[in-house]
């Protein structure tokens, strides 16, 4: 899986808003001393953010060695040892949180999105995340998405159409929207925003690629089905949880985009634990 290619200045501007111009605290710990660390899960996760632990510590002093057990993607459970460390002890406790903060916040968007993805297992639909991200990691957490075994949206304004209520007022209709952004961008996709069965029809008349069906229920979600008879490709949006996921995806739509899977998560609860520092 390819990683993003924004690791180091993430890493970077991290550590600059943490550390600032020193630690003065691990001014206490002797320069030259030593130490080990290792790194336990507290609670069942899927592990995401190896990279940019690593980064932090590359950064830090590269005279620190990590050594992981697991990798990306992968299940663990509580009391399970994720990683060792061992080198300078400064910049190893300095580097600790900056690490950590990566690590357990991938992996909760990661394991956010393995629940989304386990409630539609068998069913020809994919999960969606959207732009609803922490600010200064979206490429981060649209990673971890996919470790989580779930699919990306759009990264951002620049690389996806998306025609909405706003769009719409402004060009006049949907027909409208849809012919002007065919004549700026032919190579892109369009996707519009629909909110009745009414621009349901328009919007397939207009020949827009993949409809995002906006706080349909379930039965206008089957309606919406059976309008577009394979044309364009159906995005439900609005209001999915854990709840009722499998009953959209039941209804034959494409795609379910789901904001909480990068917005509403839960941090995993991970300990680093350090060894007796030794001086030399």
């Amino acid at each position: 899986m390819t990683l993003p290619d924004d690791i180091q200045e993430t890493v970077r501007r991290v550590l600059a808003e943490d550390i600032g111009d020193g630690d003065i605290t691990a001014t206490l710990i002797p320069e030259m001393a030593q130490c080990d660390a290792t790194v336990i899960s507290r609670e069942n996760a899927i592990i995401c953010g190896v990279a940019w632990f690593d980064a932090v510590f590359q950064q830090m002093d590269t005279g620190i060695a990590v050594t992981w057990r697991v990798k990306d993607g992968q299940a663990v459970g509580a009391n399970q040892i994720l990683c060792s460390l061992h080198g300078p002890a400064r910049p190893l406790l300095s580097g600790e949180r900056a690490a950590l903060n990566f690590l357990q916040t991938l992996s909760g968007t990661a394991t956010a999105a393995r629940r989304y993805a386990d409630a539609v297992l068998g069913l020809p639909v994919k999960i969606l995340d959207t732009r609803k991200t922490i600010p200064g990691l979206r490429a981060a957490q649209k990673y971890a998405v996919r470790c989580g075994g779930c699919h990306n949206h759009r990264h951002g304004l620049y690389d996806g159409i998306l025609i909405k209520e706003n769009h719409i007022l402004s060009a006049g209709s949907i027909t409208n929207a849809v012919g002007a952004a065919r004549s700026h961008m032919r190579d892109l996709p369009v996707e519009v925003e629909v909110e009745t069965l009414d621009e349901v029809r328009e919007a397939l008349q207009a020949g827009a690629d993949i409809l995002l069906l906006d706080n349909f229920n379930l039965e206008q979600m089957r309606a919406a089905v059976a309008l577009n008879r394979g044309q364009a490709k159906l995005e439900a949006s609005g209001g999915m949880s854990l709840d009722n996921l499998r009953a959209v995806a039941e209804t034959g739509v494409d795609f379910i985009s789901v904001g909480a899977i990068t917005k509403n998560i839960q941090a995993i609860d991970l300990s680093m634990r350090f060894s007796e520092i030794r001086s030399f």
